[in-house]
């Protein structure tokens, strides 16, 4: 196995800077929300739906940054590459600060919240899996490739139960949506991005 190329490439070490505010930021914004539950346990009633989307979006994130090690390998870098990184990791933000709004004053506990913002979150995440496919063609047809015919499955098969996810209130839907969404993504990590080739 060849060894990964020496990160010394200017504009790499600028876009992980870049990537790396932003994915940080996005990383804060999730823990802060995480932490009020143990430094308030009693003012909000835990939400089991929206904790299990919490820690779905943690495993994205902690996914993508060992990911983004990998961009090592490309070159040339293209603004257009650039750009649909950045549009990437400002979704993941934005998912984030839908999932703990700086109050819930207008919603009756993180149930109402989570289901009053479900179609603005799940909107959000299809359009992720739909920047995720873009971003991954832009990247050559090796490099989509290489992933088989699952990869288009997965993105098509998620970006459908995100957008049925705006639709669809019933508990039991969301409940196996979240469980479903984060062993598959585990198991994809595991199988695809175990180890850094």
């Amino acid at each position: 196995m060849d060894p990964l190329p020496v990160a010394t490439d200017p504009l790499f070490i600028h876009i992980r800077i870049v990537l790396g505010i932003v994915l940080g930021l996005a990383l804060t914004t999730l823990l802060k929300g995480l932490a009020k539950f143990v430094q308030h346990p009693g003012r909000d009633r835990v939400y089991g739906v929206h904790l299990a989307w919490a820690l779905a979006m943690l495993i994205l994130l902690v996914h993508f940054w060992w990911w983004e090690f990998g961009l090592v390998r490309v070159h040339p870098w293209t603004f257009t590459s650039y750009a649909f990184l950045i549009l990437y990791v400002i979704v993941l933000f934005v998912l984030c600060t839908v999932l703990f709004p700086d109050d819930l004053a207008e919603y009756a506990g993180w149930r109402d919240y989570f289901q009053s913002r479900r179609p603005w979150f799940f909107g959000i995440m299809a359009a992720l899996y739909l920047i995720d496919f873009v971003d991954t063609l832009i990247k050559g047809r090796p490099y989509f490739h290489h992933f088989g015919i699952e990869y288009p499955i997965r993105n098509v098969l998620l970006i459908t139960l995100c957008l049925i996810a705006t639709r669809v209130r019933a508990e039991g839907f969301h409940r196996a949506f979240v469980a479903f969404a984060i062993v598959y993504e585990l198991s994809w990590i595991y199988r695809l991005y175990d180890y850094m080739q």
